[in-house]
């Protein structure tokens, strides 16, 4: 709790720099984190539940109002959030494969 971490992203061209306060967590469990600082509010929420083995399934949330691409419709905005989030997580499955004995689904 209270643990800030550094985070750059790309976003629909734009290079976007974050500070994130770890706000909730729980081991294994549940991460709660929310932008200290960034181009516009963000809270990101991880849970992890067992599926009966020793693997776990991870959900994401995202939430937050994107201020600086007001000009842009909701609905694009989404998208390239939910674009952005499945190159991330595809990122993350490699990183996690590459871990000897890991088992990623």
């Amino acid at each position: 709790m209270g643990s800030q971490i550094d985070f750059e992203a790309r976003f629909l061209g734009r290079s976007l720099a974050y500070t994130y306060e770890i706000t909730e967590y729980e081991p294994r469990r549940r991460m709660t984190m929310r932008t200290s600082n960034g181009p516009f509010p963000m809270c990101t929420t991880n849970t992890w539940e067992s599926d009966g083995t020793d693997a776990a399934l991870m959900t994401l949330h995202n939430s937050g109002t994107p201020s600086g691409f007001a000009k842009l419709p909701v609905p694009l905005i989404e998208n390239a959030m939910r674009r952005a989030t499945a190159k991330d997580l595809v990122r993350i499955k490699a990183i996690l494969e590459a871990v000897p004995g890991a088992t990623v689904r």
